[in-house]
């Protein structure tokens, strides 16, 4: 009876040190993508805070998480509540992380300069070589209160990056219309987005 008493207790013991051990990587997301902070931020400040969102949804699925519940608890810790606003951020987030793993930045030196909020290096594809950038899918000098709106930041490499400029597209319409229908856009800056 001692000797299963002592199994059980060495049982419960490794069980909690391996709970405490378990990273919370929704709240660590959350404090990332809080528009409250987020809007106290200067011009592209939001950028690194993307780095480290997707390093956080790495680390939760090398540790048997799902990302995509990871951000509906992250998205629901950070006040967006269960809106259009919600949706559009973790459908951005969940496609950064697929970005950075098509373009081969998830390895371990990546993911160490993503969770510094840097620029890990491409590794595969065309754009082999070149730093993973963070841009604007409707152009910060169209609408900048969208500067440091998570769901208008998507990862790409530098070089594709700087070639896009500030050109509006239909994808940028349409984002714009997304945008301001989740009350991330306003009326105005609407009207100059649709009129380019």
């Amino acid at each position: 009876m001692m000797r299963l008493l002592s199994i059980l207790l060495c049982w419960l013991l490794v069980a909690a040190h391996a709970l405490g051990a378990h990273t919370d990587c929704a709240q660590n997301i959350a404090s990332l993508i809080d528009p409250a902070k987020l809007a106290t931020l200067g011009q592209r400040g939001a950028n690194p805070r993307v780095q480290k969102a997707v390093y956080w949804l790495a680390e939760a699925r090398k540790e048997g998480q799902k990302p995509a519940q990871v951000l509906d608890r992250a998205v629901a810790l950070a006040g967006y509540g269960n809106g259009q606003a919600a949706r559009l951020t973790k459908k951005a987030l969940l496609r950064n992380l697929d970005i950075a793993g098509k373009l081969g930045c998830l390895t371990d030196a990546g993911l160490a300069c993503m969770r510094r909020g840097e620029a890990p290096m491409v590794s595969k594809g065309p754009y082999q070589g070149d730093r993973l950038s963070v841009d604007h899918i409707v152009p910060l000098a169209v609408a900048p209160e969208l500067g440091n709106v998570i769901a208008n930041l998507e990862l790409m490499p530098l070089r594709m990056n700087e070639s896009k400029n500030d050109r509006i597209g239909d994808r940028q319409r349409d984002m714009a219309r997304k945008f301001s229908k989740a009350g991330l856009l306003s009326a105005p800056g609407l009207a100059a987005v649709l009129q380019r």
